[in-house]
């Protein structure tokens, strides 16, 4: 007879596995891989999937494991860049993962992805949210934690329309696959609703300087800047902007959603909107396992860390429910199944997206992203 389903307790533990009937015990461990931006300018979006990832593994391996198995990580960084996902994904195939956390950025989760389906490896993103990640019908190995960017740009421009009553736009990218298809989206729905997008250009990412695309925005009459992509560039353009006294709303995305956007534009950062996930802070599994987080790493977890615990209990959830490792009997399980994770309850639905949560809108307000209801 096989045990019971992973059990979240949310009042005494973060994650327990709750054992009934009897199984013989099987040797060997779980292999589950995190990808992701390990070092370099967005080491902040994905380092805390690796915190995550690690505390519910602790949690799951110190209740005895998933039938009687220990769960063992393999933590690949590729930088969000996705030359480098490749080589991480065929390292973590070569270490025999049967699922992945990550990738973090779109444009590396999209280059992995076919390497990790040739290998029927299941994938779950905290943070991917390129629409045709999922709605292509590519990539059946592949789920997220996190709503798409045609729901978050639809989100945004409402928002546009409805609070700010903006007319005309600047729409800007870092022409990658998440940054330019955030802002196309952004782009056709505005259009849609009467406002007019005035500019609409793609800038290089790390350059020094932008002062030739603000002076495009200054002489386009835009009452608002829309930016899709990271907050590396978006601190530049907030204060390239401010300093020229254009006092512009400034819309972004969750790659700008942020701590380390606050920390980098400083006192420009003050006003920026950003989308991002919802705020489910006073969740208890998500103050058991923000406790757990300053307890073990002494700081706050940082951006995607509740989705990236999510993921992982969703997988760790979906093998139990499985009885094995299975890739199919495995993918049934994500897309029938619900858990209890910080998030809230949560499944995924035919073709990967997570039922259950999405975005709202912040603002940094006295130096933080406060969401507005």
């Amino acid at each position: 007879m096989r045990r019971s389903v992973v059990v979240v307790a949310i009042l005494a533990v973060s994650v327990a596995l709750v054992l009934s009937g009897c199984q013989k015990k099987e040797a060997g461990t779980i292999k589950i891989g995190v990808a992701g931006a390990h070092s370099g300018d967005l080491a902040s979006y994905g380092l805390p999937s690796v915190n995550a990832a690690k505390l519910v593994v602790e949690a799951v391996n110190a209740a005895g494991g998933i039938d009687g198995k220990k769960v063992e990580l393999f933590v690949e960084d590729d930088q969000c860049k996705p030359e480098l996902a490749t080589n991480a994904a065929a390292k973590l195939v070569s270490d025999e993962v049967v699922a992945v956390i990550g990738h973090i950025c779109s444009g590396a989760t999209k280059s992995a992805l076919g390497i990790y389906k040739d290998s029927k490896i299941i994938t779950v993103s905290p943070s991917a949210t390129t629409p045709s990640l999922t709605q292509s019908g590519e990539y059946p190995n592949f789920f997220r934690t996190i709503a798409p960017d045609d729901a978050q740009a639809r989100l945004a421009t409402k928002f546009i329309k409805e609070t700010l009553g903006l007319s005309s736009l600047a729409v800007l990218h870092d022409k990658g696959d998440y940054g330019k298809g955030f802002a196309e989206l952004v782009k056709q729905y505005a259009e849609s609703e009467g406002i007019r997008v005035v500019l609409f250009e793609g800038v290089n990412p790390g350059a020094p300087d932008y002062s030739a695309v603000v002076n495009k925005i200054g002489n386009s009459g835009a009452a608002g800047v829309v930016w899709g992509g990271y907050h590396p560039e978006a601190s530049k353009l907030v204060q390239q902007m401010k300093d020229k006294g254009m006092d512009l709303p400034f819309i972004s995305d969750d790659g700008v959603k942020d701590q380390t956007f606050i920390e980098v534009a400083g006192a420009y950062a003050e006003g920026v909107y950003a989308t991002g996930p919802m705020d489910t802070s006073s969740n208890p599994l998500a103050v058991k396992a923000v406790a757990d987080h300053k307890a073990k790493f002494g700081e706050e977890p940082g951006a995607f860390f509740l989705n990236a615990y999510a993921a992982t209990l969703a997988v760790v959830n979906a093998i139990d429910k499985a009885g094995s490792t299975d890739y199919d009997a495995v993918i049934k399980a994500m897309r029938s199944e619900y858990v209890e994770t910080p998030l809230g309850k949560i499944s995924f639905d035919g073709i990967g997206d997570v039922i259950g949560f999405g975005f709202s809108v912040f603002q940094v307000q006295g130096g933080t992203y406060v969401e507005l209801k």
